[in-house]
């Protein structure tokens, strides 16, 4: 039977300022849920937020350090981003879910050369994939281009000099400010896909890297990913900070769509729950809580991947997917919360 995430209280056992608006923050996780709390480089957590939001941050750490540690920027407007800089104190409890999501590297004994973009908190997840392959995997080299507006907004810069100093020969970073001059002005300006198309062909040539990593905004992140694939780089990892409000849904799977009921079964912790459900409704997932409220979900926007599910028969259409990698829809997984279905019957088995 497949292990669902859970929530569990933790403890905060430390709150470090990083920037003016950003902190880094610790959980202490008791020895009896280590192992539920064990994470892959890349992954997140999620809390649930006094006003019953969900909210999801990356952990910055490797899992060889063995600390829980997310960083967390101040948002316009977050509530919760604003609680943590202002009112959280170590000690606090929070509701955290155990570590989830696939933003994350296969291991690997062969020496490879991984390339990582990320931009702001973006870093978070990516400073952990760093920092893991390069423990790991001893002949591979790292190269970090990580976007800020200024200097003085750069998170987790005392750790991404640390690891310089750690590997030294294996591990390069490139700093791109786009409100501060710097003497390279290839690195002085907003990173977008021509300024890319230039780090390629001076710093970074496509066929020289096995992997990519880009975590940060939406818009930053499709525009470098298509001028990545237009380069001819074939492996390339997203992650997003949240996607598009509104989804982003084809004409052609529009059409498919009925508003005659089909009917539902979800599979969870080997029991299988049924309900009706018409394809201009709402989406799987949201009609799956009213029978099976232990449904795992976190951002509800198709990006963390939390979610997913395998089809096991009939058909769904997804208004938007930022979460599943390629092969993982090749062998029929979706995302329940950007879910419709399509046919007359629908089985999805959160287990498989």
């Amino acid at each position: 039977m497949a292990h669902h995430a859970a929530f569990h209280p933790l403890r905060v056992g430390a709150l470090e300022p990083l920037t003016d608006d950003s902190v880094a923050l610790t959980f202490e996780v008791p020895d009896e849920l280590r192992a539920d709390y064990a994470w892959l480089p890349g992954q997140h957590v999620t809390i649930n937020c006094e006003d019953g939001v969900r909210r999801s941050f990356s952990i910055a750490t490797s899992p060889a350090s063995g600390t829980l540690k997310v960083g967390i920027k101040r948002l316009p407007g977050g509530a919760f981003s604003g609680a943590v800089l202002e009112r959280l104190r170590v000690g606090d409890s929070l509701e955290v879910m155990t570590p989830a999501g696939r933003f994350t590297p296969s291991p690997s004994s062969a020496s490879r050369t991984y390339a990582l973009i990320a931009a702001g908190s973006g870093i978070t997840p990516v400073l952990s994939i760093a920092t893991a392959l390069l423990e790991s995997e001893p002949d591979s080299e790292v190269t970090l281009v990580y976007a800020n507006r200024t200097h003085g907004s750069v998170m987790f810069l005392d750790d991404i000099h640390d690891l310089k100093d750690r590997f030294l020969t294996r591990f390069r970073v490139l700093h791109v400010l786009s409100r501060e001059e710097q003497e390279v002005e290839l690195l002085s300006g907003r990173l977008d896909g021509e300024r890319l198309r230039r780090l390629l062909d001076a710093l970074l040539p496509v066929k020289e890297v096995d992997e990519w990593f880009l975590c940060g905004p939406h818009g930053m992140v499709v525009e470098l990913r298509d001028e990545l694939a237009g380069a001819g780089a074939e492996s390339v990892h997203t992650e997003l900070f949240h996607a598009d409000s509104a989804p982003r849904v084809r004409a052609e799977d529009q059409a498919t769509r009925s508003g005659e009921e089909s009917r539902v079964t979800v599979r969870l912790d080997g029991r299988s729950s049924t309900f009706d459900l018409a394809g201009t409704g709402v989406p799987v997932l949201e009609a799956a809580l009213t029978v099976r409220p232990d449904a795992p979900f976190a951002c509800r926007g198709g990006v963390c991947g939390t979610c997913r599910a395998k089809l096991v028969s009939g058909s769904v259409t997804m208004d938007t997917n930022w979460a599943l990698e390629a092969d993982e829809v090749d062998r029929g997984y979706v995302l329940t919360c950007q879910s419709h279905p399509t046919s007359d019957e629908v089985v999805l088995d959160y287990d498989a």
